[in-house]
């Protein structure tokens, strides 16, 4: 067995205290920051948030893995649907995750719109939503959008502002119904390094869309 002499491990401690002080110091500015920079723009009650033609939901699967709704979904679709009855968008731009033939978020969120009264011609989706960043970023690269309101609980909506800051669109934030802790704990604990991994993909390496097109700008909407 190879034993380090008390000097070397001395050094290799200080290195890796000071990896861990500097990885726990840059989470923590990341998620401050991405909280601190947005909360202004976000939005609780139908009646206070200001219109915009569009409304970005943003996905999640309808069900959990043991069969159950998810909530964080119902919630979503709630919300959207609340808002387009109240006139405060006038289309609903559905953005999720069609990787797999069997599995298609945005027909999920397309259909449970539906069944709350919106109509078919209100509803257009996006198939390549494979994260935040690709639904917002597609937003404007493919969609033509410059402004819009993005629906998802509060937890998730401060990350998705971020990126739309970052990429020009002058967004508000309309959040869903939050699901109570136990049921959210974990959804929530991975967005603690969801916000951390957003800053690196905007600042650092300047992530772009798996899929960024190509343009299919929405029509304009009517009077």
């Amino acid at each position: 067995m190879i034993r380090l002499r008390p000097h070397l491990r001395t050094r290799r401690a200080r290195v890796v205290a000071t990896v861990l002080v500097a990885t726990v110091g840059f989470v923590t500015f990341a998620n401050l920051h991405i909280v601190r920079a947005n909360r202004d723009r976000l939005h609780t009650r139908v009646a206070d948030i200001p219109m915009r033609d569009t409304g970005l939901v943003l996905g999640a699967n309808r069900t959990l893995r043991d069969g159950r709704p998810n909530l964080f979904f119902t919630k979503r679709m709630d919300a959207a649907a609340a808002l387009y009855h109240a006139g405060k968008v006038r289309r609903l731009l559905v953005s999720g995750d069609n990787g797999r033939a069997d599995y298609d978020e945005p027909t999920m969120m397309k259909e449970a719109l539906l069944a709350r009264g919106v109509p078919a011609e209100a509803i257009v989706c996006d198939y390549a939503g494979f994260r935040t960043l690709d639904s917002v970023v597609r937003a404007r690269e493919v969609f033509g959008l410059t402004d819009c309101t993005i629906i998802t609980q509060r937890f998730h909506n401060t990350r998705a502002l971020e990126v739309a800051r970052a990429h020009g669109i002058d967004a508000v934030g309309f959040c869903a119904d939050d699901v109570v802790l136990r049921h959210s704990l974990r959804t929530k604990a991975r967005e603690v390094v969801s916000r951390t991994l957003a800053v690196l993909d905007l600042y650092v390496w300047h992530k772009q869309p798996r899929f960024p097109g190509p343009p299919e700008p929405l029509p304009p909407l009517g009077s």
